[in-house]
């Protein structure tokens, strides 16, 4: 097979979803330190919810192997794709980049003419930063916008190709993505470093903006006992507004909004804002609103249906409905949870379940951030925010 040797570090989704779409054309190495995902991966299973990506893995040739060595991971690499996590720190008020710098060091000893292409979501001013303090010419940075449980399709059908280096390097990688999409004419910005990295925290910081926005009108429309959908209807019929991204929720949560805005609102220490700072305020006080509202039905027992994000994840991290628990234990109510995904029997002092039934017959209230069919039977008994059922 022709095409270049690329190595990812990182099978997560990011990783995974570039190393699967970039293995059809390319010699791709994939490297992480769970040695169950690397298994999985090198009997073409997904290691991760993600349908299309486990299609592809089964179905597709692909010169795709995964290993728990650096050294056998970046032999011969011409680029090194880290999509290693960099989960925000509260302490420190920044992404934690350890991971990813690690992965700089060992690629700058073991393959030193590699081009390193950073996916991992980073501070603005990272590249630069470390750059200067490794010593290193290497480093780029090129965002993702990927969706949990969509990533390789958001890969093969991408909106937007983003290299932080206007060079024939950045070209090059940005050549690699184009040609491994199914979609013809992808546009291709080639920026400077420190802008690609503000362009992934201002759009995601917009989308949790948009969410916010939507859930404060529901906010408003229930404290007044308006019809939020008469509303959310009216103000996306504007062709400016559009009825995209509008659907109530318990907040805005996942792997990449909450961190990213909370990241964006760091950057901004020495420029004035209120924007940026009341998106994440509005975060927390749309689980306030819920939590009280839930709290006037003076239930004893409440269910939470799924700690997912969302339909096709089984991403915890960050989930809205964690905080709507938060509130509604501290005033003494009894939490039980169903989700399938765990095989814990707690989660935070909780009996989780795995019995549906008998998850309906202890919950005086389900509280379910998106409805499904599976809920049916008790919607009577159900507390949603879910206008439209989608995401």
């Amino acid at each position: 097979m022709s095409g270049k040797n690329i190595a990812v570090a990182g099978i997560g989704y990011v990783g995974l979803s570039n190393a699967v779409l970039l293995a059809a054309r390319n010699r791709v190495r994939a490297l992480d330190v769970d040695q169950d995902r690397v298994a999985m991966l090198n009997d073409r299973k997904c290691p991760i919810i993600d349908d299309e990506m486990a299609r592809h893995l089964s179905a597709q040739d692909l010169d795709l192997t995964a290993t728990t060595d650096p050294a056998t991971a970046y032999e011969g690499a011409e680029f090194v794709i880290v999509a290693t996590p960099t989960n925000y720190d509260p302490v420190t008020n920044r992404f934690d980049t350890s991971s990813v710098e690690a992965v700089i060091r060992d690629v700058m000893r073991l393959a030193p003419d590699a081009v390193i292409v950073v996916k991992s979501t980073v501070p603005v001013g990272f590249t630069k930063d470390v750059s200067a303090r490794l010593g290193t010419d290497q480093v780029i940075f090129s965002p993702e916008f990927l969706r949990e449980g969509r990533a390789l399709h958001d890969n093969l059908h991408p909106s937007r190709i983003v290299v932080g280096e206007d060079s024939p390097r950045g070209r090059a990688f940005a050549d690699l993505l184009a040609e491994a999409a199914m979609d013809d004419d992808v546009p291709v910005l080639l920026t400077g470093s420190t802008e690609a990295e503000a362009i992934k925290l201002f759009a995601n910081t917009y989308l949790a903006l948009r969410v916010a926005y939507f859930n404060e009108l529901d906010s408003y429309a229930l404290t007044h006992g308006l019809d939020s959908r008469q509303i959310i209807d009216g103000v996306g019929l504007d062709p400016r507004i559009g009825t995209h991204y509008n659907n109530p929720s318990f907040g805005y949560g996942g792997y990449c909004l909450p961190k990213d805005s909370k990241q964006l609102l760091a950057n901004y220490s020495n420029v004035p804002q209120n924007l940026i700072a009341a998106v994440v305020d509005a975060n927390r006080t749309r689980k306030d609103v819920i939590a009280d509202h839930i709290l006037s039905q003076q239930p004893k027992v409440v269910g939470i249906y799924r700690l997912v994000m969302k339909s096709g994840s089984d991403n915890f991290r960050q989930s809205a409905v964690q905080g709507i628990m938060k509130r509604l234990k501290a005033k003494g109510v009894e939490i039980i949870v169903y989700e399938p995904a765990m095989t814990e029997s707690q989660f935070f002092g909780s009996d989780v379940l795995t019995d549906l039934d008998e998850f309906k017959r202890r919950a005086q209230i389900v509280v379910a951030n998106r409805l499904t069919p599976d809920l049916e039977d008790v919607a009577a008994r159900v507390y949603t925010r879910d206008l439209f059922g989608a995401d």
